[in-house]
């Protein structure tokens, strides 16, 4: 019985570190590389929320922001966007409907401020980015 529970223990622990390795190799994907699922990692701009939309045409006009945080550089601590150097990023809020503070939602551009080389949207507060699209490809 002994030797059952081993195996039976053995087999479970290299089941889940395959699991759990599988899951991780899924989720490790790359902007530059191309392997992220098109419909998760791409929003157009026009399935913005319409704050969304607001805050992109505002990025887009240079301003004025609502927010002193507004146009500030993004660290992008988290990597989850494609990796450049430090002030190539700057994020601007998305208003949040019934937030008494900034909420979740950012707009994160890199490269020249009226001109961004890239936009991403996250409504999660940089767990999760997609990439503002404006013409279909």
């Amino acid at each position: 019985m002994t030797r059952f529970a081993a195996a039976k223990l053995a087999l479970t622990s290299c089941l889940l570190a395959v699991a759990l390795t599988g899951f991780s190799q899924a989720q490790a994907w790359s902007w530059k590389d191309g392997n992220a699922p098109a419909a998760a990692a791409t929003v157009h701009v026009t399935e913005l929320p319409r704050q969304g939309l607001e805050t992109y045409e505002l990025i887009r006009q240079g301003g004025p922001f609502p927010y002193d945080k507004d146009g500030t550089v993004f660290g992008n601590r988290e990597r989850l966007l494609p990796a450049e150097k430090r002030g190539y990023y700057r994020e601007y809020t998305v208003k949040t409907p019934g937030s008494r503070d900034r909420g979740a939602r950012r707009i994160v551009c890199g490269g020249p401020a009226r001109e961004p080389h890239a936009c991403y949207y996250t409504a999660d507060h940089y767990t999760s980015f997609r990439k503002i699209v404006v013409d279909p490809k």
